[in-house]
C-alpha cells in the first residue's frame, strides 16, 4: 500500500476513539433515549385512560395518503436529524484533533522519531488533513446510516405492535435519495473546511504552548480591535464580515453542512417537511446537487480554499523547521 494510505491509517489507529467510537456512542445514546421514550409512552398509555382518546385501530383505519406522506417526510427529517446530531461530536473531535495534530508530537518529542522515517513533512501534514476532511466525516456518515436503520426497525416494531402498517410511510420517504445526496456533500464540506483545518494546524505547528488560546483568541481580538477602530472613526471592516466570513469560517468551518448558511435556503420550514403553502415537502431540496454544487461557483468558497491551502503550506514549513515547545 502507498505511503499516504499508511499515514492515514496511522491517524485512524491513533484517534479511533474520536473518529469511530464518539459517533457510535452518541448514536447509541440517541437510540436508547428514543426506545425509553416509546416504552414510557406505552407504560403510561396502558395505565392511564384518556377521556375521548382515539384507539390505535381507529387511527390505522383513518390514515389517508396525506398522513402517509407526512409520515414519510418525518422519516426523512429523522435521517437528517440523526446525521446533524453526529455533527456535534464530530466538530469537537476534529477541532481538538487538528489543534493537537502537530503540537502533540513536539510536546512529547516523538516528532524526532517520525522525522527519522523516510516520510516527508508534506505527506505527514496532508495525511492529517485527509483524515480530518474525509476519513472522519465518512465514518460519521456510515454510523448515521446504521443508526437510521436501527431507528426504522424500532419505529416499525412500535407501529406493528399497534396494528399499523409502517411500509407505506417508509415507501413515501426517500432514504436512498437522501443517502446519495448527503454523500455528495462530503467533497463540498471538505473544501469549505479547509480554512479551519489550515488555521488550527497552523497554530498547532506554531504555538510553543496552549495552541487552543492562540487559535480562538486571535480572531476574537481582531474583532474587538476592529470595533475600537470603528468607534474611533478609523477605517475598519464590517462587523458582519469579520464575524460571519472570517471568525465563523476559521473556527467552525469543519462542521459538516456549515456552508448551508450561505445558500439562502429557508431551512427551518424545509426541515420540518412543510413548505410555505402548507403542502408536504421533503428535505431533498436542501441537498439537491444543483444547490450544493452551485457553491463551487462562488468566490467565498475558493477564497477560503486558497487561504486554507496557504495555512496548510505554512504548517508544513513550520513542521520542517521547528520542533521545540515550551516544555
Amino acid at each position: 500500500m502507498n505511503t499516504m494510505g499508511w499515514l492515514v491509517k496511522r491517524e485512524y489507529w491513533e484517534h479511533r476513539g474520536g473518529f469511530l467510537w464518539a459517533p457510535v456512542w452518541v448514536s447509541v445514546v440517541m437510540l436508547a433515549l428514543t426506545l425509553v421514550g416509546i416504552i414510557s409512552a406505552e407504560v403510561v398509555g396502558s395505565r392511564v385512560e384518556v377521556s375521548g382518546g382515539v384507539p390505535w385501530d381507529r387511527i390505522a383505519e383513518r390514515l389517508n395518503a396525506g398522513d402517509i406522506a407526512h409520515a414519510g417526510a418525518g422519516l426523512d427529517g429523522a435521517f437528517v436529524a440523526l446525521a446533524a446530531i453526529l455533527c456535534i461530536p464530530l466538530f469537537f473531535v476534529l477541532f481538538f484533533y487538528l489543534l493537537g495534530s502537530l503540537y502533540d508530537d513536539r510536546r512529547d518529542r516523538s516528532v524526532l522519531f517520525w522525522k527519522s522515517l523516510p516520510v516527508t513533512d508534506t505527506a505527514t501534514v496532508l495525511s492529517k488533513v485527509i483524515a480530518a476532511v474525509l476519513l472522519a466525516p465518512i465514518i460519521a456518515f456510515v454510523v448515521a446510516i446504521a443508526a437510521y436503520v436501527v431507528l426504522l426497525l424500532i419505529v416499525c416494531g412500535w407501529a406493528a405492535l399497534h396494528g399499523i402498517n409502517p411500509l407505506p410511510a417508509i415507501a413515501s420517504s426517500h432514504p436512498l435519495g437522501l443517502l446519495w445526496r448527503l454523500a455528495l456533500t462530503i467533497p463540498v464540506d471538505a473544501l469549505w473546511a479547509l480554512p479551519t483545518v489550515g488555521w488550527l494546524m497552523f497554530w498547532s505547528a506554531f504555538a510553543r504552548s496552549k495552541p487552543f488560546l492562540w487559535a480562538v483568541l486571535v480572531p476574537i481580538f481582531v474583532v474587538i480591535a476592529n470595533s475600537w477602530l470603528g468607534m474611533l472613526g478609523a477605517p475598519s471592516f464590517s462587523r458582519s464580515f469579520l464575524v460571519n466570513d472570517v471568525v465563523f469560517r476559521l473556527l467552525f468551518g469543519i462542521v459538516p453542512g456549515a456552508w448551508l448558511q450561505g445558500t439562502g435556503l429557508d431551512l427551518g420550514d424545509r426541515i420540518r417537511g412543510v413548505n410555505s403553502d402548507g403542502e408536504v415537502s421533503t428535505v431533498l431540496a436542501i441537498f439537491d446537487p444543483s444547490v450544493v454544487y452551485a457553491l463551487l461557483g462562488t468566490p467565498k468558497l475558493w477564497i477560503g480554499v486558497v487561504v486554507g491551502a496557504a495555512l496548510i503550506a505554512a504548517s508544513v514549513w513550520l513542521r520542517r523547521t521547528r520542533i521545540e515547545t515550551s516544555t
